[in-house]
């Protein structure tokens, strides 16, 4: 999912960046909710580099160096989705 229409003016929007307000939300929320969301993106990014790993070989650090290198603004807005995302995922659990 792509949040990218609300990067416009996210200093509006937010009051802060999406990384600062999920910061904001990690260090606020419940703890359980929080490591049980953080647990699953771990699970969800191991998988991703077990996948990768597959493509590429060992060496997945130099293989996205370089895939961050040539596509920095792609990266930073899902970047940016992946904060809302989890942040999402955590409120939507909260009391």
């Amino acid at each position: 999912m792509s949040y990218s229409a609300l990067f416009e003016d996210e200093d509006d929007i937010f009051g802060g960046s999406p990384r600062s307000k999920f910061m904001d939300v990690v260090f606020n929320a419940n703890n359980d909710i929080v490591r049980q969301e953080l647990e699953k993106f771990v699970e969800k990014v191991a998988a991703m580099e077990l996948m990768l790993q597959e493509e590429v070989g060992d060496d997945i650090d130099t293989a996205v160096a370089r895939y961050k290198a040539s596509h920095l603004d792609e990266v930073a807005t899902k970047a940016k989705s992946i904060y809302i995302e989890l942040m999402g995922d955590i409120l939507s659990q909260s009391e």
